[in-house]
């Protein structure tokens, strides 16, 4: 895996090269900004969301839900954006299969996005309190509840919630 996200990521970035320059928007998470490519992150999702759904059998099970991402305390923005990638990049992403090539790509380009927002967010130093903690405890323990492809998939499937909860954290740029 580790293999496929380095060659991704060289081919994302000779790509992001040879484009036209991509807007790129700041997320405002109290303590620190950080710039993000949103428009990507949709683009790679909206090519990958429906296997991911149509793939899901779980259909009465939620892992993320809007209430969760919404009723964040203030000055825990930041720990929770890092939280929900991380539990993204080292849970999901792994996990997440997909037999056609071209979604192998979009995925492995949304994990790049993902480890590449994380580590800009490493350097804010966020500081959690135990209710932000305990929100995504809840989303691990629904996850492992599930079989790990089916909890993938469904983790993949609800990945617009948090892109809308990223994309209500803007503040317009240019890059």
């Amino acid at each position: 895996m580790n293999m496929l996200l380095a060659r991704s990521l060289c081919l994302l970035l000779l790509l992001s090269c040879l484009s036209e320059p991509v807007e790129s928007r700041t997320l405002n998470l109290n303590s620190c900004s950080v710039s993000v490519h949103t428009t990507e992150l949709r683009t790679h999702y909206t090519d990958i969301r429906s296997n991911a759904i149509e793939g899901d059998s779980e259909i009465g099970v939620r892992l993320l839900n809007k209430s969760l991402m919404k009723q964040v305390q203030d000055g825990q923005k930041c720990c929770l954006l890092r939280l929900v990638l991380r539990f993204y990049v080292e849970r999901v992403f792994s996990n997440y299969a997909s037999s056609q090539p071209q979604q192998q790509r979009h995925t492995s380009a949304l994990a790049n996005s993902f480890v590449s927002i994380r580590r800009e967010i490493h350097k804010c130093h966020c500081q959690c309190v135990e209710d932000t903690q305990r929100k995504i405890d809840t989303v691990h323990a629904e996850f492992i509840k599930l079989e790990i492809s089916q909890a993938a998939k469904k983790a993949v499937g609800e990945l617009d919630t948090v892109l809308d909860w990223m994309e209500g954290l803007v503040l317009k740029t240019r890059a």
